[in-house]
Formats: structure tokens, C-alpha cells, sequence
């Protein structure tokens, strides 16, 4: 986001219609839908009842805290897609107004993960389910709850439109570091519990799930380091222009197209585990399934760019 609004005029360029603009509103129509589906399904209350306690408590206490902070998603993904609609519909939107819009969503995205602290801390405490809740829930949403929000209020603070942009090139890529690395960690415990309720065997009767459990135990580790290098080697840029696009777009692609593969695979082969029901039923980041169709036009503008020049 930081990248596409400071380059507009040579990234999305100044045409109504491109396929970096469509990119960027498709994805945030999907992270405004799947969050306004999340927000308003209300299924989810009363599923404490007949549980015994300190079961019954936890699941009303974890629940309760973290609808009350999806709330603040909702708002975060409400401005995102106004927020866009607006930017590719006038051809003069006010920066100072536009950088403000980013912080808010910025600040209301970053509370939506505290949300998941109190599951952490559940997770974390010792209890019958002990292994399986540790690393289902504890390490990923106490992971989640602390090193996410940090790193988007400090980009909330560093992104001024008068201000030296390293400081918030600093944290965007650590941002991009955090949220990866959670999902590989929630994902990844997902599919260790499921391997142990269901065992190796689960393999051999759907193969089909074997490069979903590649993907997600090694594929995401290595894109959490790659942009752990990324950073590394764009550490001292002052300047947000300087940025590898190319790279930024196939980071957006690769994980998008996680989510996607994930999402086609139960489509057309099925087979209910515990992995889809983590995955399709509790997963409220599904809407990065979309990330390809941004990550693709602003790979090959990279690209583009380099035949140009040679």
C-alpha cells in the first residue's frame, strides 16, 4: 500500500483503468467482503453452552474479545475499500488526506490483533489439551497479538508525507516479516494437530494434501526468510521508490496463491479434516487468496521495466 500511494504516477499510472488499480481494488473488495461476512456470522455465540468448565469460560471470554476486536477490522477494510475507490476516482486526491486514511487502517488493522492476545494466553497456560492448544493457538496468537500491532502502529508513526520514508520502509518490511511468519506458525499448527489426530496415513488416502503440507510447514518458513533477506538487503533505502518491485509483486504472489491453492484443493477434492475446518471456517486472512491478481501486474511492470532499460 505504501508503495503503490507514493508511486502513483508511475506505478498505477494515470489512466482510470489498469491492471495495478484493478489488482488493488480487487483485493481490498475481498478484504472488505470476507470481514463483513466474518463480522456478521453470528453462528459462533452460544457455542459454549454444555462445555465444561474452565472450557465454558475460555471459549466465552476468547470468542467475546476477539468479535469485539474484529469490529476493528471491519473498520480498517470499510476505509480500505473507500479509501481506494476514491484514490483511482479522482485524478487529484490530497496526499496529506490520503496518508491519513492509510494510518487509520493502519491503527484499526494493528487493535484487530490484539484481539487475539487473551487466546494466547489460553493457549499458553497448561490445560488437558496441553501440546495440541499450544501449538494451535498459544505460540501463533501470542506471536500474532504482540509482533503484528507493534510493527504497524511504529509504520502508523514512521509513514509521514513530510517525514524521511526509511524509518517506514524499516517497519513495512518488518510488518510483511511478522505476518507471514504468523501465518505460517497458525497454519502450520493447524496441520500438526491434524497429522496427529489422523496420523501419517491421512497421506497416503488423500495425496492430494501433500503439497498443502509442504507448502505450509516449508513454503511459508522459506517466504518469511526470503523477506527476512529482503529486508536485509533493502535495510538503508532512503527512499520508498527504490524498493524492488519486482520482488514486492512475487512475494504477493507467492502468497497469495497459498491461500488459493489451499481454497481449490477442498473445491475440487473435499475430504472434511481439521486443517479445512481451521483453514475455510475459522480463518479470517482467506481473503489473500486475491493477492495474486495485484501481485501479477506489478511483477511484470518490474519486469517491463528492465526490458525497457536494456
Amino acid at each position: 500500500m505504501i508503495y503503490l500511494q507514493d508511486n502513483a504516477g508511475v506505478l498505477l499510472g494515470h489512466k482510470f483503468v489498469t491492471p495495478i488499480k484493478v489488482g488493488l481494488l480487487t483485493v481490498t473488495i475481498a478484504y472488505f467482503l470476507f470481514t463483513l461476512h466474518a463480522t456478521f456470522t453470528l453462528s459462533w455465540i452460544g457455542e459454549w453452552e454444555g462445555l465444561p468448565e474452565p472450557l465454558y469460560t475460555w471459549i466465552f471470554l476468547t470468542d467475546t474479545v476477539a468479535y469485539i476486536f474484529l469490529i476493528f477490522r471491519f473498520l480498517a477494510s470499510t476505509i480500505a475499500l473507500a479509501t481506494v475507490i476514491l484514490y483511482i476516482a479522482k485524478k487529484d486526491f490530497p496526499k496529506t488526506k490520503l496518508y491519513r486514511l492509510i494510518q487509520l487502517i493502519l491503527i484499526f488493522e494493528g487493535i484487530y490483533w490484539i484481539g487475539l492476545l487473551l487466546s494466547g494466553i489460553w493457549g499458553i497456560i497448561p490445560t488437558d489439551s496441553g501440546f495440541s492448544l499450544l501449538i494451535s493457538t498459544g505460540i501463533p496468537c501470542t506471536f500474532s497479538s504482540i509482533a503484528i500491532p507493534t510493527a504497524l502502529f511504529m509504520l502508523t508513526v514512521k509513514l509521514k508525507p513530510d517525514k524521511p520514508q526509511k524509518q517506514a520502509i524499516r517497519w513495512g518490511l518488518l510488518a510483511g516479516i511478522f505476518y507471514v511468519f504468523a501465518f505460517w506458525l497458525s497454519n502450520s499448527g493447524m496441520w500438526m494437530i491434524t497429522v496427529l489426530d489422523k496420523g501419517w496415513s491421512l497421506f497416503s488416502q488423500y495425496p492430494e494434501l501433500i503439497p498443502s503440507f509442504a507448502a505450509t510447514l516449508f513454503g511459508l518458513l522459506g517466504l518469511a526468510m526470503f523477506l527476512i533477506y529482503f529486508a536485509k538487503t533493502s535495510w538503508q533505502i532512503e527512499r520508498i521508490q527504490d524498493l524492488k518491485v519486482g520482488t514486492v509483486g512475487a512475494v504477493l504472489v507467492a502468497l497469495g496463491l497459498y491461500y488459493l491453492w489451499n481454497y481449490m484443493t477442498w473445491i475440487f477434492f473435499g475430504g472434511w479434516t481439521e486443517w479445512y475446518a481451521w483453514f475455510l471456517g475459522h480463518n479470517l486472512d482467506l481473503w489473500l487468496l486475491a493477492l495474486p491478481i495485484l501481485g501479477l501486474p506489478v511483477l511484470f511492470y518490474k519486469q517491463k521495466s528492465e526490458e525497457n532499460s536494456n
